[in-house]
């Protein structure tokens, strides 16, 4: 072997001396921004380098009210989202759209019925669409309320959610393309499920999702490992102002193509037609690419899926196979008769690629696809086929990585002729050239691999960054993270070509291979992704010409020279000034991509460069200083004929995804002010030193008020099943107002004797100064005894999230343990936590227990254990009426898990306790439960169980006003609950009013006092002229309050009474139109849980 010095294309000038100023520094600011670099939402327009997430987040910002966004903390779903809301950028509506990054955990999502159905809510948005962004990992913490919002969707905003598929799975120890989950939610709730098949499409599928929406809530799908995060050219964008407009006309197109009464179906159909003829496009809810006569097809759904099926069935055509594949874009609703009419008769074979769950479903008989389900579904009862043809679920595991062979491989399992020139495993490159999908004479290709603590880790996508900045080019770029390898490793594909590029798979067959880690080739089979003739990279630094042979390994040199490919040795500790400045090597990296990798552009790709990052002048001293640091390699014949005495394994030509950046290797603690007593006496002796500042409960962020208890007594009998009571605070002079229709917050406290339970088995001292969260405000720390703590601030029997299994097993020292709660916070121990929170209602307290080796101190506790929150209810009284008082109705929430214990919820079980004159801190919410303006309008009032609650405090009102002379218009009360003996709560206050003529009409509704069941909205609809009467003709409001269920029944009496109404006076109305003016009105009002 000997040397030869690589030749220079830069400019001559002088030894390279550092810079004298700042250089320009080029930093990634997240995987999912184009080049990991943030743009401005102006700057998405025409011909763009971009992301498909950043373009699916300008449609949701652009198009959307508000912004829940449920992404885990290294997938960056939301960065350009919250990086616009921060700098005031406007939606195309004229104002900044709010987003809120929001925790993944039970509950999730409840806020955004929160907001759309509270009093506060600007009903002239009502028609704005309101958006989610999440990962398909967090669709199973929002599922309860996306249920309750399929529900109420006839009197929602249109709501969207786009999700990227992607889940941790913790068999694979891989990041995976999860499109389950989301299959799973849409079939259960009823949503609409849009998939995008590639980058190019992903704003056109997220601006169809969101015109979708306003017909049904809507899932827009897309593949959050990959495409979703490639940085490639996009020609055809819409800038705002564009997509505002498109959104406008097509929904005005579809409304006009819309008959009354339509299918979804139909709808949907009409929606794409409208979509298509104002954007020009030729979108269908299936595609179907292949041969028009197939003998096998194969279905598939999913993003890169459905675009690499139809490349290689391209491929395959012209080889001469007959085949085809239908994608599906528009899942939900699967419309059959559109699925039929594409599918060509010809077919023999259907080969239907569906995900499953994980390695067990595939190889179970018994688990079929969902996708599979469908595609039976229409063949069976279609009438279509004389001979149907014959159905095979070709399943596949989430943490399936698609490339051309294994989609080939899915058509062979349909066919008997190979489809391919390949045979068993494929060992070269040249066994792959039937599948080469891209053209290697017009497309350059290049992979780079590295560690990712090498100061010249983000080198590579500075090169892709400066490619990109030839107008004639196209370039597509990503990185992918490994922290599993050599403590986390980096590998970034980059592609340049005149045509658009769609290949979303590993490169195959690269022009430069780059390694940054020489022990890397000792772990991956780097050159199998080389192509013939194909040059590799290597850094070396500090490596002796001598020693380069030695550190090579046989099996790399042996492969190098089978390929016929050029190596070259990159060693920056050769320069002086390079190897004492990171920077600089990074610089000196990215002139050794060009010269290696485009020697004849050099020139050009330095001004390049330096438009991207450093100067042109600190470039050119160092493209000049480059011989020193890269040497070429001539390859000995010796090589090819290697003959190793150990026997040769197979190594992976690739990595698996485990996270989007790199591993976080410093774990930082938070500031702590307060570790005992000392310091807490010291800020009370030295006030002004220590700027000490005393308060009545500094937890609490609102303004709150100390109450009395002046009556509690029970509603129902002793021996019924549900405890319904009554309680009423003395207000004394602590100066508390509220309105009408308000709700009062209860700042309960934790269970004594369970606190003194704790306390013991802990081992901690009760009187001991500890600082603690605040339970209203995180940001606020506070300075209590660790008794008043675990009292008044400490959620310790509450129920945990994941995220506590997970920082809890920091603290374990039994290996055993601490595997088992690394399980539970993690994606593998789903299940098993489900069944822990739902069924056995584990608290902080209980995996404490159950976790001896696990002891953080309650420094640790209070920093992983969340504080407690306040609990509102609706007021049950009017001040009008009861001026120095306030008044509950509560149900005590209470249940008994698998152990046989009894469990109780925090609040209602405080306030059950109490005795009068308890001493109890509260503070007022306001409500969407307001009176109309004036006192002649009718209130009709539909209340379940103590849903009545603030109805009481309505009639208490209009009594007063009665009793004040005043005219009040009917009152109309429907209550709803089980049994009148037991559940008749408020019964004879109810009917003494209705003998005042305060309450016009009582409709009672005992579901279970009768065989057949009757329920609030049968009550209604046996009154409907009389609801008619005071709603329509004398303008009433309506209020509803209690569950989420009977809302669509309620709403479909109310509808029927407008409709009913209108047919009498000989007018047209669409009552679902009328509910929503009402609703605009204040006169259709809405608190339900």
């Amino acid at each position: 072997m000997f040397l030869q010095q690589a030749e220079s294309n830069g400019p001559a000038a002088g030894p390279v001396q550092g810079p004298e100023k700042p250089l320009k520094r080029f930093v990634q600011e997240s995987s999912s921004l184009p080049f990991g670099q943030n743009m401005p939402l102006s700057s998405i327009s025409g011909p763009t380098y971009t992301t498909a997430q950043s373009l699916i987040q300008q449609v949701a910002y652009g198009l959307s009210d508000r912004l829940w966004t449920y992404s885990p903390e290294t997938f960056d779903l939301d960065t350009a989202v919250k990086n616009w809301f921060q700098d005031g950028t406007h939606n195309t509506y004229g104002y900044p759209a709010n987003v809120e990054s929001m925790q993944i955990r039970h509950g999730a999502a409840s806020i955004t019925l929160g907001y759309m159905f509270s009093k506060d809510f600007d009903l002239k948005k009502r028609h704005i669409p309101q958006t989610v962004l999440a990962s398909s990992s967090s669709l199973r913490y929002l599922h309860s309320a996306l249920d309750q919002l399929s529900l109420l969707y006839s009197v929602a905003n249109p709501f969207v959610a786009h999700v990227a598929a992607v889940d941790f799975a913790g068999g694979a120890s891989s990041l995976v393309t999860d499109y389950v989950s989301t299959l799973n939610l849409a079939e259960e709730l009823g949503f609409a499920l849009v998939a995008s098949s590639s980058a190019y499409e992903s704003q056109h599928m997220a601006l169809f999702a969101t015109l979708l929406a306003d017909i049904a809530p809507t899932i827009h799908t897309y593949d959050g490992v990959t495409v979703g995060r490639e940085t490639t050219r996009v020609v055809d964008v819409l800038d705002l102002m564009g997509l505002h407009n498109n959104y406008k006309a097509i929904l005005q197109e579809a409304s006009s193509i819309h008959q009354k009464g339509a299918a979804l179906d139909t709808k949907v159909k009409d929606l794409l037609q409208a979509f298509n003829g104002e954007l020009g496009t030729d979108y269908g809810l299936f595609e179907y690419h292949g041969s028009s006569s197939p003998d096998a097809v194969l279905i598939t759904f999913g993003t890169v899926e459905s675009a690499l099926s139809a490349q290689v069935v391209a491929s395959l055509e012209r080889a001469g196979s007959r085949v085809g594949v239908l994608n599906v874009r528009v899942y939900r609703p699967f419309v059959e008769d559109e699925f039929l009419r594409l599918l060509p008769h010809s077919t023999k074979t259907i080969g239907v690629l569906g995900q499953v769950t994980g390695n067990d479903d595939v190889i179970d008989s018994s688990v079929n696809s969902a996708l599979y389900n469908d595609v039976v579904a229409a063949i069976t009862f279609s009438g279509t086929f004389e001979t149907p043809p014959t159905v095979v679920d070709i399943k596949y595991p989430r943490e399936e990585v698609w490339t051309p062979v294994s989609i080939a491989a899915g058509f062979q399992l349909m066919l008997e002729k190979p489809v391919t020139n390949i045979q068993g495993d494929h060992k070269t490159n040249e066994d792959l050239q039937d599948l080469r999908l891209l053209d290697s004479a017009s497309v350059q290709q290049y992979t780079c691999w590295d560690i990712d603590t090498s100061p010249s880790a983000n080198a590579p996508l500075v090169f892709a960054a400066a490619l990109a900045k030839d107008s004639s080019s196209n370039v597509t770029a990503r990185s992918r993270h490994d922290n599993l390898i050599q403590g986390g490793l980096i590998r970034t594909d980059i592609r340049k070509a005149k045509q658009t590029v769609d290949a979303p798979y590993s490169i195959d067959a690269a022009d430069m291979v780059y390694v940054g880690e020489p022990k890397l080739l000792q772990l991956f089979d780097v050159v199998k992704g080389l192509k013939v003739g194909g040059k590799i990279l290597l850094k070396m630094s500090g490596i002796k010409a001598d020693d380069i042979e030695a550190k090579l390994p046989e099996a790399f040199r042996k492969a190098v020279s089978a390929q016929e490919g050029e190596l070259f040795i990159f060693n920056p500790a050769n320069i002086e000034v390079v190897s004492n400045d990171s920077a600089l090597e990074n610089y000196l990296l990215q002139i050794a991509f060009l010269r290696a990798g485009l020697p004849n552009m050099e020139k050009i790709g330095l001004d390049k460069l330096a438009s991207v990052n450093a100067s042109s002048d600190i470039l050119g001293q160092l493209a000049s200083d480059l011989e020193n640091a890269l040497t070429k390699i001539e390859i000995p014949e010796g090589w090819k004929t290697i003959q190793s005495d150990t026997e040769c394994t197979s190594l992976p030509s690739d990595i698996k995804t485990t996270d989007f950046v790199a591993f976080d290797k410093v774990d930082s603690e938070p500031p702590t002010y307060l570790k005992d007593w000392k310091t807490a006496a010291k800020g009370l002796a030295f006030r002004e030193a220590y700027k000490t500042k005393t308060a009545l409960r500094p937890d609490l962020a609102t303004k709150t008020y100390t109450v009395h208890v002046m009556e509690n007594r029970r509603l129902t009998p002793p021996s019924y099943e549900r405890n319904i009571f009554h309680i009423e605070f003395d207000l004394g002079d602590s100066g508390l107002k509220y309105e009408i229709g308000e709700a009062l917050g209860i700042h309960a406290e934790n269970d004594e004797i369970q606190v003194e339970e704790f306390i013991k088995f802990y081992k901690l001292d009760p009187d001991e100064v500890v600082e603690v969260l605040s339970r209203e405000d995180p940001s606020i720390l506070e300075n209590r005894t660790i008794w008043q703590a675990l009292m008044q601030n400490v959620d310790i029997f509450g129920r945990p999230p994941k995220r506590f299994y997970e920082a809890l097993a920091e603290f374990a020292d039994d290996a055993s343990e601490r595997h088992e709660l690394q399980a539970l916070g993690g994606p593998e121990g789903a299940n098993e936590f489900k069944r822990r929170a739902e069924v056995d209602t584990i608290t902080y307290a209980d995996v404490l227990l159950e976790f001896p080796s696990a002891h953080p101190s309650f420094h640790d506790i209070v920093r992983i254990v969340s504080p407690m929150k306040r609990r509102e209810y609706s007021i049950a009284s009017c001040q009008k009426v009861t001026p120095n008082s306030v008044a509950l109705m509560i149900v005590v929430v209470g249940w008994v898990d698998p152990k046989g214990r009894d469990r109780f919820g925090q609040a209602t079980r405080y306030l059950n306790k109490l005795r009068v004159g308890s001493a109890v801190t509260v503070s007022v919410k306001p409500s969407v439960m307001k009176l109309p303006a004036k006192s002649t309008q009718p209130l009709i009032m539909a209340g379940l169980g103590t849903g009545l609650a603030p109805f009481r405090a309505f009639v208490q009102y209009r009594a007063w006003e009665k009793a004040q002379g005043k005219e009040i218009g009917s009152v109309l009360l429907y209550m709803g609950s089980r049994h009148q003996r037991e559940e008749y709560c408020y019964g004879e206050e109810w009917e003494a009013y209705q003998d005042a003529g305060v309450i016009t009409l009582l409709g009672r509704a005992f579901s279970r006092d009768q065989p057949q069941k009757i329920y609030i909205q049968d009550r209604m609809r046996q009154t409907i002229d009389e609801i008619i009467q005071a709603y329509l003709k004398e303008e009433g409001a309506f209020y509803l309050c209690g569950p989420t269920w009977p809302v669509p029944d309620v709403t479909n009496v109310l509808e029927d009474a407008i409709a009913q109404d209108a047919k009498a006076l000989g007018k047209k109305t669409d009552p679902h139109k009328e509910i929503e003016r009402l609703k605009d009105q204040l006169r259709y009002v809405l608190e339900v849980y």
